[in-house]
């Protein structure tokens, strides 16, 4: 059995856990920055690298602590090592790399996306390869068709803006505070989700890319005309979200090939709304669904752990020359999405 000491920082969390490859969780520590990145409406790169700088040492103190082990009785550390924002992913790996160089211990540099798709397999033991994957967060939106630990292929992705940042920004117009997800799926459940006229970019589309732009503009349309409540808004915006989501994973189904199970995961998977709509979406097509708990879908230390786990049971570990990255797809043979520019 494996212990992995696990480091996230590659936005806005600061996160800390000690996993066993039997699955169980240790010790686990979250800091969130909301209260510092709240007046701004947004994340700022520059504050969140300096809370997680002033926030890491202690934490892995507290954890170590908490699981009560030492760095020794650790058998790898395992650290985000992108995609994200570059100054908090560089330093969590640094830390990284100082603690498996101090204790002559493996380092896994761990594709944050990776962690999001292999979460799912740390709460569920019976979740096996392949399976069908919807990432949604803040940053990302794709369909990916997971084989393996590794084996990652991209069937789509989001041509401009993912699902979590439409949340956000829809908080924003609506006044609602940062982060916004959460707010706007709880004002959502007041309002009517057939009361504003939405667009549904790319639905029916032949390739089962995603689009937010469009929704995320005509939302502020909305707002800005007074005709409608926030309420209506809200419910309107997600209504027409799940609408987008169900149309390309059936359209991506077709491209997958076998795959027993759905499964979703990310920040946006922590939305109940969203998750009911894919238990029935994978329960039409007869596929098991699966989808993390919800401390496992925002981002964390634990995910990265586990993820460590998967490739150290692999014989797999990293060079402490391993470069950080602010973009790292998890498909790189993919094609790029027409019109996606960058986020391809």
């Amino acid at each position: 059995m494996n212990l992995v000491l696990g480091i996230e920082s590659s936005c806005d969390e600061t996160a800390v856990a000690l996993v066993q490859s039997d699955r169980i969780i240790l010790a686990q520590r979250i800091a969130s920055q909301d209260d510092q990145h709240a007046p701004y409406g947004g994340v700022v790169p520059e504050i969140a690298a300096r809370a997680h700088a002033q926030r890491l040492a202690p934490m892995i103190e507290a954890v170590l602590a908490e699981g009560n082990v030492t760095l020794g009785d650790c058998d790898a550390i395992a650290a985000t090592a992108g995609p994200g924002l570059i100054g908090g992913v560089m330093v969590g790996l640094v830390s990284a790399k100082a603690l498996a160089m101090a204790s002559d211990k493996p380092l896994l540099a761990i594709n944050h996306l990776e962690g999001h798709a292999l979460s799912p397999r740390l709460a569920d033991p019976a979740l096996e390869f392949p399976y069908l994957l919807l990432l949604v967060s803040g940053g990302h939106c794709q369909i990916l068709s997971v084989e393996g630990v590794g084996q990652y292929r991209r069937l789509a992705t989001t041509i401009d803006d993912a699902l979590g940042e439409a949340y956000d920004k829809t908080a924003k117009i609506l006044g609602l505070g940062f982060p916004g997800g959460p707010a706007v799926e709880k004002l959502a459940r007041e309002g009517d989700p057939n009361a504003v006229p939405l667009p549904r970019p790319l639905l029916k589309s032949k390739e089962p890319h995603f689009s937010f732009a469009g929704l995320k503009s005509a939302v502020l349309r909305a707002h800005d005309s007074g005709d409608h409540t926030s309420a209506d808004i809200a419910a309107s915006f997600q209504q027409a979200a799940v609408e987008c989501l169900i149309d390309r994973l059936q359209v991506a189904l077709g491209r997958s090939g076998p795959a027993r199970n759905l499964v979703v995961a990310g920040g946006v998977a922590a939305n109940m709304n969203i998750r009911t709509a894919l238990e029935t979406f994978a329960q039409k097509n007869g596929m098991g669904f699966s989808a993390p708990p919800l401390q496992l879908c925002t981002d964390n230390a634990a995910m990265i752990a586990w993820a460590g786990c998967e490739r150290l049971e692999m014989g797999q570990n990293d060079p402490l020359d391993f470069v950080a990255r602010p973009r790292w797809p998890l498909d790189p043979e993919a094609e790029p999405a027409r019109g996606a520019g960058v986020k391809a």
